[in-house]
């Protein structure tokens, strides 16, 4: 694993995967991942018996909502930090 610039590099073997842009990238799993819970819980609800574990995937991705601006605050400081000026492209993930 080694860093050039702001990429992260990974070599799998004779591969190697580049990930770019690492805070838009976790911002798109998070919401990937919330969608997902709130699905898999909208499903569980259609069988009483299924219900309580509905209501706990609402609960983790109502959770993952407060995630959202965690990782958005998280890419500010790092930029602040980084580059000594708030550099936003202004898209919110």
């Amino acid at each position: 694993m080694s860093r050039s610039g702001d990429d992260l590099h990974l070599r799998i073997g004779r591969d190697e995967l580049v990930l770019r842009q690492r805070y838009e990238l976790l911002s798109i799993l998070n919401d990937v991942l919330m969608a997902l819970w709130f699905v898999i819980g909208s499903v569980l609800f259609f069988w009483e018996s299924t219900t309580y574990a509905g209501t706990w995937f609402f609960l983790v991705g109502s959770l993952q909502f407060l995630a959202r601006p965690a990782i958005r605050l998280a890419r500010k400081i790092h930029l602040q930090r980084r580059h000594g000026s708030p550099l936003d492209s202004g898209a919110e993930y």
